[in-house]
């Protein structure tokens, strides 16, 4: 974020023309249609846009695949649900488009969590992120849990960090409608995406409840279990078709048990205190 932020201050400085900015992680791999895509968009009247951001290589280890489809859902499917509900798709970090009257009005942040909190600022400013689902930008994740360690500690902690922030601010947007350029259920929207806790613990706490169903042999909890475990299921299945996802990832689904009981402990120690950082460069695959 320091390193972006001292960048468009420099460019701002120097009065450089430009009509917008696109910003991109330095490992990322482009669609070939990337810039007419977003031009386009940008001559429709769009000021900030997000492409479709996913993994290159999803089949070179059962983590990447199922990094791949967690951002089918995250990346692919919600985006395409908000612009249906007129809502603001959010930044992912990667792919982002900004035209030049957003950058000269918006001074990019410096934290952490960059792109959410440039979108709060964004939000709270009457500006809509949308979605380009045509354009796509792919970028390395790591191989390995142990080296997606830092980076999931990182998402999380800002994740969280966030919500403290904006989810009171978002409400009270809505409530009092401060901002006449967006309707107040995009702030609900907003602030309802902060409160969704991670996928790994609703996945977690439903077949816990369905085991404790299964224990005390209440048929109607029973079908209640059931009913939230194929209901998620349906949801990163949907994100998957709706992708077009390759094979192998769907074999790599196997292993989310495993994916998930790691992500409760990170998140759990995170909620206890005990990882905490700032930003750590996540290691490459080539490292």
């Amino acid at each position: 974020g320091y390193a972006l932020q001292w960048l468009l201050q420099r460019i701002e400085e120097n009065k450089e023309p430009f009509d917008a900015a696109i910003i991109l992680d330095a490992d990322s791999v482009l669609s070939t249609n990337f810039l007419s895509v977003m031009n386009r968009h940008l001559a429709n009247g769009e000021r900030v846009i997000q492409a479709y951001y996913t993994v290159l290589h999803p089949e070179r280890s059962w983590n990447t695949s199922l990094r791949y489809v967690a951002l089918t859902a995250l990346h692919y499917l919600r985006p395409l649900a908000r612009m249906a509900l007129g809502c603001s798709v959010g930044l992912k970090g990667n792919g982002m488009v900004f035209h030049r009257a957003i950058m000269r009005t918006h001074e990019w942040s410096a934290s952490v969590t960059e792109d959410i909190e440039y979108h709060m600022s964004l939000l709270l400013a009457g500006e809509r992120v949308t979605f380009a689902h045509e354009a796509v930008v792919w970028a390395e994740m790591p191989a390995e849990l142990k080296d997606a360690r830092t980076q999931n500690i990182r998402w999380e902690q800002g994740r969280l960090d966030m919500a403290k922030r904006y989810v009171p601010r978002l409400l009270k947007m809505a409530w009092t409608h401060q901002q006449p350029k967006l309707p107040a259920f995009v702030y609900i929207d907003a602030a309802i995406e902060h409160m969704i806790p991670p996928f790994s613990i609703v996945a977690g706490l439903s077949l816990l409840y369905l085991l404790m169903a299964l224990f005390m042999q209440s048929a109607s909890a029973i079908g209640l279990g059931i009913g939230l475990l194929v209901g998620q299921i349906a949801y990163f299945g949907a994100g998957l078709l709706l992708a077009d996802s390759p094979r192998q990832v769907y074999i790599a689904l196997l292993y989310a048990p495993h994916f998930v009981a790691w992500k409760i402990w990170l998140y759990l120690r995170i909620l206890l205190g005990l990882d905490k950082q700032g930003w750590v460069r996540t290691a490459r695959n080539h490292q």
